[in-house]
């Protein structure tokens, strides 16, 4: 009988198999070749299985070599958050060392000497590099605080305080002043509208102290200086202090009281009812009319130092302009105000915006004929504002029809000429001291 040399048992399985053979040799003389050769077949998968036994030794032994090849590796380290502290040299070491490769696991594995200085040096050199990349991956995604240069420090407040609508606040500040019955007066004229564009920069400053946690999350305002941390908001609050002090007395002390009060009255409603309600429901937009109609009546007050019929008919104007300005505005974000957590017409009640926008670019139209017969301007007016005040009502209604984006696009930018160009027509009908006194003359 044939022997393996390689171990007993590899001798002793052979020996059985040879003794099944000749079994089977002595019976393929009695019984069928069918029988036999499905016997035989039997007996070679016992064969197989043994060949099967050498090739898991085979496969035990490379992942043995394959485990101690990556005890030499280090161990990546996770990513730290930005907004966490860096971890300090120290523990990082620390953490290394007791990663430490494991011992053999089978003595007849062993490396030799040589082999594992080898290692261990390519390891310990391996280990440092990732410390020192570790080192600038942590110093790079370290949450830092922006300097702010003094020559970058206009442009941010400018931001900060949108300095474009405050602009328009302003304008229409002054154009309440200008239509107002009465003699032009320049210090007065300065006065009022430095003392509204200081309430508005403090009113814009604020609106955007309170929102930071919501802009972040919107296209259009994320980018705005405190959600961007080019300031604190410490800086700010201050900033908005700065604006809102002086410009209350500017408009309390320098015009008169009636004005300083609507001037802080229209800060608080922006700050402390507009500001929050935008996220609790659709009354926001016309809070916000409210508060976008106050500056001209600033300016009316500040000219004649009382409230009356043409200031009211002024804030009309301005509170009607407002909606369709804005709701089509709205409508082209929906999805923005939507992930801001924003409560508008636009997202919650699509139908009502488009209804509301179409009625106030209607009511345009009759706000004109009014201001004849409040002798704000003459009977010219209604007759030159008719086509600017048809065309956004025409655009109105093909954004109540059509409600897509074109529509909505075009609608608010027919509102951004509309305005300047309806105060401009006003102020070339301005009814005139000497017209009026020759009408009611001609009355008596």
């Amino acid at each position: 009988m044939a022997a393996f040399p390689h171990s007993f048992s590899s001798r002793l399985l052979t020996g059985w198999v040879g003794g099944c053979v000749w079994y089977l040799e002595r019976r393929a003389l009695l019984e069928s070749p069918h029988k036999f050769m499905h016997l035989f077949r039997n007996v070679n998968k016992q064969w197989i299985t043994f060949q099967h036994f050498n090739f898991l030794k085979r496969m035990y032994v490379t992942q043995v070599n394959r485990i101690l090849n990556q005890q030499v590796k280090p161990k990546p380290k996770p990513v730290a958050s930005p907004f966490l502290e860096k971890t300090s040299s120290d523990e990082a070491k620390a953490e290394i060392d007791e990663m430490r490769p494991l011992s053999p696991l089978s003595p007849s594995l062993s490396i030799k000497p040589d082999e594992k200085q080898l290692i261990e040096l390519e390891s310990a050199s391996t280990i440092e590099g990732s410390i020192d990349v570790g080192k600038e991956t942590k110093e790079e995604k370290q949450w830092k605080e922006m300097k702010v240069h003094l020559d970058d420090l206009p442009g941010i407040l400018a931001r900060l305080s949108k300095i474009k609508l405050t602009a328009l606040v302003v304008s229409t500040t002054s154009a309440g002043f200008a239509l107002a019955p009465g003699p032009f007066d320049w210090p007065c004229f300065l006065l009022t509208s430095l003392g509204t564009g200081l309430a508005s920069c403090a009113a814009n400053s604020i609106n955007q102290f309170f929102e930071v946690p919501f802009d972040s999350n919107m296209n259009r305002t994320k980018n705005r200086p405190l959600v961007r941390g080019q300031i604190s908001p410490l800086l700010a609050v201050s900033f908005a202090t700065c604006c809102a002090v002086p410009g209350v007395i500017l408009l309390t002390w320098g015009v008169n009281p009636l004005t300083g009060a609507l001037g802080l009255f229209n800060i608080f409603l922006y700050t402390c009812c507009y500001t929050p309600l935008k996220r609790m429901s659709i009354a926001n937009t016309w809070v916000g009319a409210v508060v976008g109609a106050i500056p001209p009546v600033m300016g009316w007050t500040a000219a004649t130092g009382g409230l009356d019929a043409g200031g009211l008919l002024l804030g009309g104007i301005l509170y009607s302009w407002q909606f369709p300005h804005f709701n089509a505005l709205s409508w082209g974000l929906r999805e923005d105000y939507s992930r801001g957590g924003y409560c508008m017409m636009s997202v919650t009640h699509p139908g009502l915006c488009r209804r509301v926008a179409l009625r106030h670019c209607l009511a345009l139209v009759g706000l004109c004929v009014a201001a004849p017969v409040l002798d704000v301007t003459t009977w010219a007016f209604p007759v030159v504002s008719l086509p600017i005040n048809l065309y956004i009502s025409y655009l109105g209604f093909r954004f109540y029809k059509d409600a897509d984006r074109k529509s909505s696009r075009k609608l608010f930018f027919c509102s951004l000429w509309h305005l300047p160009l309806l105060l401009l027509l006003m102020l070339t009908c301005k009814q005139r001291p000497g017209e009026e006194g020759d009408k009611e003359n001609a009355q008596s």
